[in-house]
């Protein structure tokens, strides 16, 4: 059976969806005997990494933006795009951007809704795009992979999609995040100049990551420990202009650290050494930050919203992301206890050990053959 998987997000990004394709893909290929096939739209940025080099591979350079328009046109015509995915028994996209092939099995993987939940969030080309595309491309999969059972429903409620066409499929944090010695800790914290007692965020920097709440929050808990700060690791993402106005109007500039990208190896020390792990997002498909704080043994303080606490169970500590009032007092309780969060961080990697990508490849590949039977 020859696989295509669409690695497009693997190479063309680091931020989540890229991390998510990387790790399945990577996992698919330690299953299958014969490996996958690599499908990519590449971008002038892109970084094919070197140990997929020697796989078969299927690239085509044609622009982000142009090529997600042929394709949504392609489905929208009900065209066949086989020609390039020859020899294709089933055909894997791993982002909302579904190839139209009339005879080839095809499978979807949908991250979230957010455009549709919180479309203030998003530059309106993109989410006239995503509202506009992404049911099509629902309706015309064989299948299904939900990444957590929050997405599931939001498919069920808002499409209308049959519970028998989506399969949950959890993400896992790469074997690299765990509980790392004090000596690297030690260098993480030099390499960065970190804060002796911090929160950490991760994630690219945009509204539904809640970091003006955030914000208000450290503001508050400052004023009772003037140590305190807040390191926020990932890139500008869009829309981020009313964050950066609060830190100054709060006058933070000084108590929030902005780091940019980190690389992957220097992540879970970083993680360790946080004093707190925040998610303050409002909403996660996958959330998968979550997990890799909890296995590299951080104290995990989260939202309690979408797959967050699917994710977690009883190990972090949450809070409503929309009230300031409620965020502050749990990171409060958190921070003030140190048995609580020794506590945490003992339990944290045992939770997401439950969680691996060797069976999120597994599940995948019989998610493969339903979308085959079905044919």
């Amino acid at each position: 059976m020859t696989i295509y998987l669409d690695v497009s997000a693997a190479v063309n990004s680091r931020a989540g969806l890229g991390r998510y394709t990387r790790s399945l893909a990577d996992a698919l290929i330690a299953e299958l005997e014969m490996p996958p096939t690599l499908f990519y739209n590449r971008i002038a940025e892109a970084s094919v990494p070197e140990h997929w080099r020697a796989l078969p591979q299927r690239a085509f350079r044609m622009g982000y933006k142009p090529w997600r328009m042929i394709v949504w046109q392609g489905q929208l015509l009900r065209m066949d795009f086989s020609r390039m995915v020859p020899g294709a028994a089933v055909f894997h996209a791993t982002e909302h951007l579904l190839l139209p092939l009339r005879d080839v099995p095809t499978v979807l993987t949908v991250h979230d809704l957010i455009f549709k939940l919180f479309p203030e969030h998003h530059k309106k080309l993109n989410y006239y795009f995503l509202n506009a595309a992404v049911p099509l491309f629902v309706r015309r999969a064989d299948a299904i992979i939900a990444v957590s059972q929050a997405t599931k429903n939001d498919l069920m409620r808002h499409y209308g999609t049959p519970d028998h066409k989506i399969t949950v499929v959890h993400e896992a944090a790469a074997s690299h995040f765990r509980v790392v010695p004090i000596s690297e800790v030690s260098r993480v914290r030099a390499k960065y100049n970190l804060p002796e007692r911090f929160l950490l965020s991760v994630g690219t920097i945009e509204p539904r990551k809640n970091l003006t709440r955030l914000v208000e929050a450290l503001a508050r808990l400052r004023k009772g420990d003037r140590n305190l700060a807040l390191v926020v690791v990932g890139s500008k993402g869009w829309m981020y202009d009313e964050f950066f106005a609060k830190v100054e109007e709060l006058g933070l500039q000084g108590a929030v650290r902005m780091l940019g990208f980190v690389p992957d190896e220097d992540l879970p020390a970083m993680f360790r050494a946080a004093t707190v792990y925040v998610m303050a997002s409002m909403y996660e498909g996958a959330g998968l930050p979550l997990l890799e704080a909890m296995a590299c043994g951080a104290p995990v303080v989260s939202s309690r919203e979408s797959s967050l606490p699917e994710l977690g169970a009883d190990i972090p500590r949450y809070f409503n992301p929309y009230d300031v009032d409620n965020m502050t007092e749990v990171l409060r309780m958190v921070l003030e206890d140190e048995a609580l969060r020794a506590h945490m961080a003992s339990q944290g990697p045992i939770r997401a050990g439950r969680f691996s990508w060797q069976r999120a490849a597994r599940e995948t590949l019989d998610v493969y053959e339903h979308a085959l039977r079905g044919r």
